[in-house]
């Protein structure tokens, strides 16, 4: 195998940046430090996507918000990517039973999330990277070790095997959850490191364009994020251009009571009885699930923590290789996003690019792993509770006091996707707000509960009073078993 010394890259500041990875992440950073002034090269593992218009990897739809959408701002890149982008502006729940409804995303009405091909997005991305004069590009190279001392990154050429390696002042990680550069990084000691795989998969369907219909060319609601919540299982639907949805659905790796698993659904008939009984309102409007389930594999979710992000000054993360979250908040492009302006203003501020890294990982560590926190919390909401009525009534008054309360008392959801203050911000503002829709109802409740205990005591005395009390709660404790009887029995009954 022959190794080809490559010289360190430089511009006329003198800098120069080796982005391993042309996802989304690594192409909008290429963009940004083009735009500085650095010399970017960018080298992929996999060959061009270019070539075929079409980007290989999961094609599990993007839901871009406002993070995303201000980085996509700031790179002249909003219009080109957005054009095609629907945006959905409600949950539309479909309940094993009866009509399916609708849960607002916010109390603006003009508030949405929006599906992006994820192809179509890293595309563009790669597209306008290559479009800058300072930024060249490599495919088909596969890293195989970075040097954080030296400032060095080796590839092998998968069509000759030869091996190159490149050097820069800055080697940047941007390949993914299964990172090769963080990979070499926990080689040379001292990085803590987690990979978490949910107990759930994922598998690819779909719902194709219909030629009539309410909302033809799509057979559903265009203008929403379809949940089917199964408790344990789900499936979503976004929506594309063409009048199709992308399909995910969510099941068990190993077998599960009550809910269907990749263990033990195999075979397109078992599908499809599977959704004879689970989605029904589904089944008509999916013509191909039975080639789609055998041809599509299952894919995996893992949420990745590391720490630190960087090395001797020279090597960092950004994106799914330092922080890959689950997808369930669709925040993992707009957090990566993030990460790309984070950096790029961190390498604006610091002359030293070591105390560049430093502030870059200070700035976005907490909030990665607060995103990831939040992500997961949320998968447990979409499958469980976005069915329940008391789920429904929940979200109502939560706008209700935030439409009083205004910034006060804003739901995490809206911080996390509407706004773009810091997920750490957004998340302990959540539970704020979750602690005063709590204390607002029980509050009453026990001052009223006291007032009638002092009246009765006042009136009849207080073994009265006592004895009424433990009545209440007696009754209280009676019901609310009564009622998680029945749910059970009602959950049981609907799913055989």
């Amino acid at each position: 195998m022959r190794v080809i010394e490559s010289a360190t890259m430089q511009n006329v500041e003198g800098r120069s940046a080796l982005i391993v990875g042309t996802g989304l992440a690594g192409s909008l950073l290429a963009v940004f430090l083009a735009r500085a002034g650095w010399t970017v090269r960018l080298v992929e593992r996999r060959h061009d996507p270019r070539e075929k218009r079409f980007a290989e990897g999961r094609s599990i739809n993007l839901a871009i918000s406002a993070r995303g959408i201000k980085a996509l701002q700031r790179a002249g890149l909003e219009d080109r990517v957005m054009k095609d982008a629907l945006r959905m502006y409600c949950r539309m729940i479909h309940p094993v039973q009866g009509a399916s409804h609708a849960h607002p995303y916010s109390n603006d009405p003009t508030r949405g999330i929006n599906s992006v091909s994820r192809s179509a997005l890293n595309l563009a991305l790669l597209d306008a990277a290559a479009s800058e004069a300072r930024v060249s590009l490599l495919f088909a190279r596969r890293c195989t070790h970075v040097d954080s001392v030296k400032g060095t990154a080796t590839f092998v050429d998968e069509a000759s095997g030869n091996a190159e390696t490149f050097s820069a002042d800055l080697i940047v990680g941007a390949d993914g959850a299964y990172s090769a550069v963080r990979d070499a990084l926990l080689k040379s000691g001292r990085v803590d490191f987690s990979q978490t795989f949910l107990t759930h998969g994922y598998k690819e369907l779909v719902i194709p364009p219909v030629t009539s219909g309410k909302y033809a060319p799509h057979a559903l609601e265009p203008d929403a994020l379809h949940i089917w919540p199964r408790g344990a299982s789900m499936m979503i639907a976004l929506p594309n251009p063409d009048g199709s949805f992308t399909c995910t659905l969510f099941w068990p790796w190993e077998d599960a009571a009550n809910t269907p698993s990749f263990a033990t659904v195999r075979s397109a008939a078992d599908a499809r009885a599977v959704f004879e009984r689970d989605y029904q309102d589904a089944l008509p409007l999916m013509p191909t699930l039975a080639e789609d389930f055998e041809r599509n594999a299952a894919g995996s979710m893992v949420t990745v923590r590391c720490s630190p992000w960087t090395a001797n000054g020279r090597v960092t993360l950004i994106g799914d290789a330092a922080h890959a979250v689950v997808p369930f908040y669709g925040q993992g492009a707009n957090a990566s996003f993030e990460d790309c302006e984070a950096l790029t203003d961190a390498l604006a501020a610091h002359a030293n690019i070591a105390d560049a890294l430093r502030a870059y990982e200070l700035a976005r560590k907490a909030n990665s792993n607060a995103i990831a926190d939040m992500a997961l919390a949320n998968f447990v909401e979409m499958r469980d509770h976005s069915a329940k009525a008391s789920f429904r009534r929940k979200k109502a008054y939560g706008r209700f006091l935030s439409r009083i309360f205004g910034r006060y008392l804003e739901p995490e959801y809206d911080l996390v996707s509407f706004s773009t203050v810091p997920y750490t911000e957004a998340q302990s503002r959540g539970k704020r707000t979750s602690t005063f829709m709590f204390a607002s109802i029980v509050l009453p409740i026990m001052l009223a509960g006291a007032g009638l205990f002092f009246y009765v005591e006042r009136e009849y005395g207080k073994d009265t009073a006592t004895d009424l009390a433990l009545k209440v709660l007696v009754l209280v404790f009676g019901i609310g078993s009564i009622v998680d009887v029945a749910r059970r029995i009602s959950t049981a009954s609907a799913r055989p």
